[in-house]
């Protein structure tokens, strides 16, 4: 039976995911905080916040969830030959505030951002853990796109992504792909399928399929150097 859980300031186990509302999809959970350990545990069970600065912090696990497999990234031709000519830096956990800070620009058409101050200081904390991570694209020292999400074992939680020229963001995805291939990556969680993510090759799967793929990965041991802060040079052959 489909139910809606509340939480409070006690750290307590998330209910099921399978739990989840269908209307809205995947809404699991109302309350509780974003302190580390309870984001940690809701990425860890497939989970994930989502909620505008006026509402209470609402907890999701959609069924279909998209997914992204490390290797079936699309990266067209057309923008394997833009991306060719761009004199852009691409860097590892450079500059996450700042990645964070540019995804929380409102978008076109919209006129507020899921991604709040209290986000934004909660995953900074991640970030300082070792948790949460950032691919950041540069034309000279401006930060031009990027993108962040969470490391769980062997599935990286994608959460947002932006940019500040044309490609920018596909650059950062690419990059991110590239680098979760050479560490052993089997999974991108992608949360909710929309058409750009679908455009990148994002797949809807079921949510079961989904739990079932990051309970055999989320505790596999990955390289101790997959974070660290470094240049990467993005390969378009």
């Amino acid at each position: 039976m489909k139910s809606l859980s509340f939480l409070n300031h006690e750290f307590e186990a998330f209910p099921s995911p399978e739990l989840a509302l269908t209307d809205p999809n995947g809404l699991l959970a109302i309350g509780g905080d974003l302190r580390p350990e309870r984001l940690l545990s809701a990425y860890y069970n497939g989970i994930f916040p989502w909620f505008n600065s006026d509402d209470p912090i609402l907890w999701w696990s959609p069924d279909p969830r998209a997914v992204f497999i490390p290797g079936e990234v699309h990266i067209s031709t057309s923008l394997r030959k833009y991306l060719k000519k761009q004199p852009w830096r691409i860097t590892i956990n450079h500059a996450f505030t700042d990645v964070m800070a540019g995804c929380a620009q409102p978008r076109e058409k919209q006129s507020g951002t899921w991604i709040t101050q209290e986000i934004q200081i909660a995953y900074r904390e991640l970030h300082h853990t070792g948790h949460a991570h950032s691919i950041e694209v540069w034309e000279g020292e401006r930060l031009i796109g990027g993108l962040y999400g969470l490391a769980i074992g062997q599935v990286f939680c994608g959460e947002s992504m932006f940019h500040r020229k044309t490609n920018a963001s596909k650059a950062a995805v690419a990059a991110l792909q590239q680098h979760l291939l050479k560490m052993g990556f089997k999974l991108i969680d992608a949360q909710v399928m929309n058409p750009h993510l679908e455009s990148l090759g994002a797949k809807a799967i079921k949510r079961i399929d989904f739990i079932t793929l990051l309970s055999e990965l989320r505790n596999n041991p990955v390289d101790p150097t997959t974070w660290t802060t470094k240049e990467v040079i993005l390969e378009l052959e």
